[in-house]
């Protein structure tokens, strides 16, 4: 979308603000205890997980079709709502998703979910960034939206056949069970979705649990704003959208992949949280190379090392990331507790992301990358706290905190 704005002459403060659009990714929360107790008619024989995650399907595809209709130029607002749509149904399918992944696997396999997890969104990635960018590059931006819209089919084909996992809390029916007056029955039911996954984790963790956050919150803020200027500033410095999609695109996903690799081999080698601030420093060091580029004439050669970089150490810190948050996952409150921590961890980065575009237009991309990584510094500082608490110690985390 950002390529798409950029081409569009739409104004490089426009496309940051374009980005909170993704704070839908970061309030699903809200939302996460509906979708984890309460069971929809009609699709609802699906499966609590496979039947919200249809419907999510469902809202992801009329969104990128009605933006296969629009012009950014003449209606940018109408862009905006179906972003939107395309947001919020993609949130809603994230928090099914999650618990799926976390219910259909015992935790001591939840780092190979992790890995197998990213594998599978990483390859939507590249369909969806070098996919989109080269149809767009050889027909139209149209024709592009359209395909994805139509490629939707892919993950609706792949929920109607897979099996649902168990679920190990009795599931809400909106109609309510009995005689039970509505009040006491809505209060019940808020207090068993809502008011208990958070209880029992801030029960578990004590004081520990703002850290956790603290960890969450921050751990890619550095890499969700330097992300948002990214392709602006690769079609800056002149490169084509054909060059972003083989370069960026295709090459840094074989390079994302070695990274997740990587760091599934070395969580079970080093522990997870050593693994964790290895991360940490990584990202925001290689947001630094992305300041040198700006500084430098822009070649082919020069992008394909900083991508090389810039992605091995995103997949190394988002599989050990995922492992983390998995592991603080009590399975009886699987959506709402995930929905929480994920969260938590995009709410701050796409907020500050927001602004990256004034960041740019008033001190150039150099300054704006400096700044990318020096935001990345206080996520170093709350994993110092939780690694020296030895709560989090040894790569079996989940094992070891995690009720039976």
């Amino acid at each position: 979308m950002s390529a798409w704005l950029t081409e569009y002459g739409v104004s490089r403060s426009t496309i940051g603000f374009f980005s909170w659009i993704g704070i839908t990714y970061s309030i699903k929360v809200f939302w996460a205890p509906v979708v984890d107790r309460i069971r929809l008619p009609g699709i609802g024989r699906l499966g609590q997980r496979r039947s919200w995650i249809l419907l999510a399907q469902l809202g992801i595809a009329a969104g990128l079709f009605g933006l296969s209709l629009v012009d950014p130029s003449e209606n940018l607002r109408g862009v905006a709502l179906l972003a939107l749509l395309v947001a919020f149904a993609s949130a809603t399918q994230d928090i099914s998703v999650d618990a799926y992944r976390i219910e259909a696997a015992e935790m001591d396999r939840q780092a190979a979910m992790a890995a197998a997890y990213i594998f599978g969104y990483r390859v939507a990635l590249l369909v969806a960034g070098a996919g989109a960018l080269l149809i767009a590059e050889f027909s139209t931006w149209s024709v592009s939206y359209g395909i994805m819209a139509g490629l939707v089919s892919v993950g609706v084909i792949t929920t109607c056949i897979v099996r649902e996992p168990e679920h190990n809390v009795l599931i809400e029916r909106p109609r309510g069970i009995g005689h039970e007056p509505i009040p006491k029955r809505v209060l019940r039911w808020f207090q068993g979705a809502v008011v208990a996954p958070f209880h029992e984790f801030f029960t578990r963790y004590g004081w520990l649990a703002l850290v956790v956050l603290g960890v969450i919150a921050t751990y890619r803020i550095s890499d969700i704003t330097m992300g948002v200027m990214a392709n602006p500033f690769y079609l800056d410095l002149g490169f084509t959208k054909s060059e972003i999609a083989s370069i960026v695109k295709a090459f840094g996903f074989s390079m994302t992949l070695a990274g997740a690799g990587l760091g599934g081999l070395l969580v079970v080698r080093f522990g997870l949280m050593p693994m964790m601030m290895t991360g940490a420093i990584l990202v925001a060091l290689t947001n630094l190379l992305f300041a040198l580029m700006a500084e430098l004439a822009p070649t082919r050669t020069l992008l394909a090392m900083v991508i090389s970089a810039d992605n091995l150490s995103a997949g190394l810190a988002n599989v050990v990331f995922v492992a983390f948050l998995s592991s603080l996952v009590n399975k009886t409150y699987t959506a709402t507790q995930y929905a929480l921590f994920s969260s938590v961890m995009t709410l701050l980065g796409k907020f500050i992301g927001g602004f990256a575009g004034i960041v740019v237009d008033g001190f150039g991309y150099t300054m704006f990358f400096i700044y990318a990584s020096g935001i990345g510094i206080p996520a170093m500082l709350f994993l110092l706290v939780a690694m020296r608490s030895g709560v989090f110690s040894g790569p079996k985390v989940a094992t070891q905190i995690l009720p039976n």
